[in-house]
């Protein structure tokens, strides 16, 4: 079955819907020139529910901005055009790395590839909330997290085609820029009834 990562929380009411509707990663953008930037996580941290892993996601930040966040994160995810020592440095510190790669190539999925990550991640961008063509990545062959302009509407297709390790969600569960608890809950049911048809 795909795993669930819900990312671009931001509030405490964001972390309760999550609680409730148990996704398999709760992601929180921790760079500071992103709109969902989450200004509060230190103090919500707390309020995710111990069973559900927590991924900070940081895009070119440095070893030194990141490291004041990794007591509080079971992954840290890595948006840019980070350095295999920067992933390398943050796995030998205990913790696991999701690099996240933009495909609009072969060659951008044969970087992919040979990441020494312990997660890759497909996206169109940085979150733009648009699809790539989905044809590049048939046969990839590796585990990767799905992203980039998945929605309640077409989780399952993603599922059912892809058959990714995991999809993530940002701007396809939110309503006027908030997270929605009823396409958060929707989301969740699309990626999970395939599973079980």
């Amino acid at each position: 079955m795909s795993r669930i990562k819900f990312c671009g929380l931001r509030r405490k009411e964001d972390v309760a819907l999550v609680n409730e509707i148990r996704p398999d990663y709760a992601g929180f953008i921790l760079c500071r020139r992103f709109r969902r930037f989450a200004e509060d996580f230190k103090d919500i941290r707390p309020l995710l529910s111990p069973d559900i892993p927590a991924v900070g996601v940081f895009v070119d930040d440095g070893f030194g901005e990141i490291e004041g966040y990794l007591d509080l994160l079971d992954y840290v995810q890595l948006h840019g055009n980070e350095s295999e020592e920067l992933i390398e440095r943050l796995q030998d510190c205990g913790k696991k790395v999701i690099k996240a790669f933009k495909v609009t190539s072969e060659r951008d999925l044969e970087n992919a590839y040979r990441s020494p990550a312990d997660l890759v991640l497909l996206d169109s961008g940085t979150g733009t909330g648009e699809r790539f063509d989905w044809r590049l990545i048939e046969g990839f062959g590796r585990d990767y997290i799905l992203a980039g302009g998945l929605c309640p509407e077409n989780a399952a297709e993603a599922v059912k085609r892809l058959h990714p390790f995991a999809l993530d969600v940002s701007s396809g569960i939110e309503t006027d820029r908030v997270k929605d608890g009823e396409k958060m809950r929707r989301f969740a049911a699309a990626v999970r009834l395939p599973s079980i048809q």
